[in-house]
This record gives structure tokens, sequence and C-alpha cells, in this order.
């Protein structure tokens, strides 16, 4: 699944292509995505005014005072193109531009989804209202962190996993923020000292900024709307290497299930 890296690189490269534009047309395959189609047809002839970004849904700021929620679910791809280009495989929703640019959503799984609201009920909608704090911003610090942890017994890992807590940080940054601040994944949260806790936000905010900067991960689907990958997973330090030699001792790096997902991390560097 796209993470925070991921979906921040997928709004900075849509951007140039349909801010300021108005949407012209809309079309739908007529499968359905995890959930029923909004009303699109509302939003044609509005100008989208903004795209932003709330953990992992792109937001589509119309002037209408209309927000696009879209999320990418396990393999969603964005594609901009001419509006001639013929469909695309898997092309599921088509919006169409005053530019002549045509925006194609693709996804082979149709897990995706998306909805409608408005500006004023936004952060109350059903899909955002219980997301904690943006990993990159300011609210996000060393004592609210340790603040989170001192009552939880549960394994960092989790606690990093938890949406309410911080959103977007996701399987691969978590394991990799893990690994530069030498702390087990399977570490009791409340057990962790509170200068752990600062290196270990410093290191997700580190890791997150690298990822985008790298034009994020891909591992099976994720790429970029011109259709290249994201190159952060030639930097994985724990993330997928298994059985391999830690960068940093040697040591062979592990791997461990934790809630149902893969964890690996190094048993010499990380206690």
């Amino acid at each position: 699944m796209p993470e925070l890296p991921e979906v921040e690189v997928i709004r900075q490269g849509l951007l140039p292509h349909i801010c300021g534009q108005h949407l012209e047309g809309v079309r739908t395959s007529g499968k359905a995505l995890r959930y029923p189609y909004p009303a699109l047809s509302t939003l044609i002839g509005k100008q989208l005014v903004d795209l932003q970004r709330r953990a992992k849904y792109l937001l589509f700021r119309f002037d209408n005072g209309q927000v696009l929620l879209w999320h990418l679910g396990m393999s969603g791809q964005f594609h901009a193109g001419c509006i001639t280009h013929p469909p695309r495989r898997h092309e599921h929703v088509r919006l169409d531009w005053s530019n002549d640019c045509s925006l194609r959503y693709c996804d082979a799984r149709r897990f995706g989804y998306l909805g409608l609201s408005h500006t004023s009920a936004l952060m109350q909608h059903a899909w955002l209202r219980h997301l904690g704090p943006e990993p990159l911003g300011a609210a996000f610090d060393a004592d609210y962190l340790f603040a989170c942890c001192r009552s939880r017994r549960a394994p960092i890992k989790h606690v990093l996993m938890d949406a309410s807590v911080v959103v977007g940080v996701g399987n691969i940054y978590a394991a990799e923020s893990l690994f530069r601040s030498g702390i087990h994944p399977a570490r009791a949260s409340n057990r962790i000292a509170f200068p752990r806790i600062a290196a270990l936000c410093a290191n997700i905010r580190s890791v997150l900024q690298e990822a985008i900067a790298a034009g994020g991960s891909t591992i099976r689907d994720f790429m970029h709307i011109d259709g290249r990958s994201g190159y952060f997973a030639h930097d994985f330090r724990v993330y997928g290497r298994q059985e391999q030699p830690c960068v940093r001792c040697g040591r062979t790096i592990r791997r461990i299930v934790q809630q149902g997902r893969s964890t690996c991390y190094c048993p010499g560097c990380q206690h």
C-alpha cells in the first residue's frame, strides 16, 4: 500500500497538471471500488483551487467548497496525459480538465475509494476525524510521542502504525526509523526513555523526508504519474533485508510478524 511519502510524491506530481483548471468531464468504469462512487458530476465546471494531502488521502479542493477525498488503496495509480489517449488497463475513473489534461485512476485490485465532503465539514468526515497529527507537522514532536507511549504497553512498532497516534508512517518507514534509532520493534512503548523517543521522532521525520526526495518506494504497484519508480527502496537498511547482513554491524537481519505485518530488524543494533 502506498504510504505517506508515495502519496505526497503523487500530490506534487499532479499539482502542475490540474491545479487552477476547471473539471470538464467525468467518466467511471461502472465497476465498484471499495465504496460506491460519489456524485462526481456535481464537480463539473468547478475549478480546482488546491490539491492537499491528509495522511494517505489526497484532497482535491474546488472553488465551490467541495472537497474530493481519494485513497489509493493497495494498488491505485494516477496517470496524467492527453484527453485523446485511449483508456488504460484497469482504468476506473477519468477526470478531463480544461487544459486538455486527462487524469486517469487505475486500480487492479479496486481497493481504492473516493468520497465528497464540504470544506466546513471536512475535518469531521468519518475517514478523517480519528486521525492523529502529521509526522512532518509541528504537532508531532518528542513530547507528544513520549506522552502517547507512557501509558501504552504495546510494542513501539504497533504505536507507530496506529493512525490515531500519528498518520502515514506505515510499515516500511516505521521499520527504517526504528533501526536508525536503535530501538527493537517489539519493545514495550512505556519502557523507552525520553531521549530515545526524541531520537525516534527525529528519525521518523528524516526517513520520510528522504523518501519523498527519492520519489517514494516502489515495492509492487507504486509508480509516479509519469510511470517512473520510486528509488528510496535502494536505501532500505532493514526492510525486506531478512537474512542479509546489517549495514552497520554485520549481524544477520531477522524477520518477525507483528499484527500480521512483516517486521525486519537487526538483533545487534536494536534493543
